[in-house]
């Protein structure tokens, strides 16, 4: 059965391969395991990398790097990880503040933020977990903070509209571009160089408080070069924060699908939360992992199908379907 790997299993796979100390290999081996998909093609693929971690995180030298006491090193929570960067003064910790429970260090002056934050933002019926992250410093950037931003499954780039955001955002690209970390949009670019891992970005311009900052706005959209994805907002004025939400939750590729057992109710308590063009069987290996071998079919209600239609294995599922399995 093929293992349907995506990208950026490949990329982690990459970084591996080249990792020099015990606690790259074992960041690695933790990102291989979370991006693969689960079904019985990757079990034994899974199998493997889980008894080769074992084997690092048991050793002499995992147990001196003190790996997990570092602060950079923050567990996934929820249905993706977003890191907010940028420079200082932007208002990220604001904007982490005004989403989620975390309660960051709020103030106008400078690098009042020196270690991430990790928050929970709710999305309708999910969670995402929303870090809060130092400033990018051109005079020195943490190397634990790109390999942060690095593990993340979007970043979040954010400009303040009121000083120059074209020039913050040339010069925060440009830091992570140092760290290898790169925009997807500029992956044909660099086609022949490894070693780079390419990342979903959303451009965040905050201060876009009035009618005087929709025109900034709108010259800054005009100098802008490249495919970057750019949404306006303000923090204070609570402006987009709710198209805000929307638009992560796309770009993290992600679907909600709800479970509906035979004569029930479906339950729209606890979505199943998959990545966009998951299948059935995939599905099912979420529920429970006997339907992975017992599945012949299924029901579903939801995108182009007819109330409960009955599909197969291989049917593709949309956001929302209402999944019934049949053994």
């Amino acid at each position: 059965m093929p293992t349907n790997l995506p990208p950026d299993y490949f990329d982690a796979e990459k970084r591996y391969r080249r990792a020099e100390t015990v606690a790259e290999k074992i960041e690695c081996l933790e990102e291989m395991l979370s991006i693969m998909p689960k079904h019985k093609g990757t079990d034994k693929l899974r199998a493997g990398l889980r008894k080769r971690l074992s084997k690092l995180r048991s050793s002499p030298q995992a147990k001196s790097t003190g790996k997990r006491e570092s602060a950079y090193y923050i567990d996934r929570e929820g249905a993706g990880q977003v890191v907010v960067v940028g420079p200082a003064n932007v208002g990220k910790s604001a904007l982490v503040a005004a989403l989620t429970n975390a309660t960051p260090e709020v103030a106008d002056f400078p690098f009042t933020t020196w270690q991430p934050t990790p928050g929970m933002l709710e999305i309708e019926d999910i969670q995402v977990q929303l870090i809060d992250t130092p400033p990018l410093n051109p005079d020195y950037v943490e190397p634990e903070l790109i390999q942060l931003i690095r593990r993340a499954d979007l970043i979040l780039l954010m400009l303040n509209l009121q000083t120059d955001p074209l020039q913050q955002l040339e010069e925060t690209a440009a830091l992570l571009e140092e760290g290898k970390i790169l925009p997807r949009h500029r992956q044909a670019d660099y086609a022949e160089q490894r070693g780079l891992s390419f990342k979903r970005f959303l451009v965040v311009v905050n201060k876009y408080d009035d009618e005087e900052a929709e025109e900034y706005f709108e010259i800054f959209r005009e100098l802008l070069e490249g495919d970057w994805l750019v949404l306006p907002i303000s923090v204070t004025g609570e402006r987009n924060l709710d198209q805000l939400k929307q638009v992560i939750f796309e770009q993290l590729g992600i679907i909600r699908v709800y479970s509906k057992a035979p004569g029930r109710d479906p339950d729209y308590g606890t979505p199943f939360v998959l990545k966009k063009g998951c299948t059935v069987h995939e599905f099912a290996g979420k529920v429970h992992k006997d339907f992975l071998e017992k599945l012949s079919a299924a029901r579903i209600w939801g995108t182009g199908v007819y109330e409960g239609q009955l599909v197969g294995r291989d049917h593709c599922l949309h956001d929302g379907d209402v999944v019934e399995l049949h053994d």
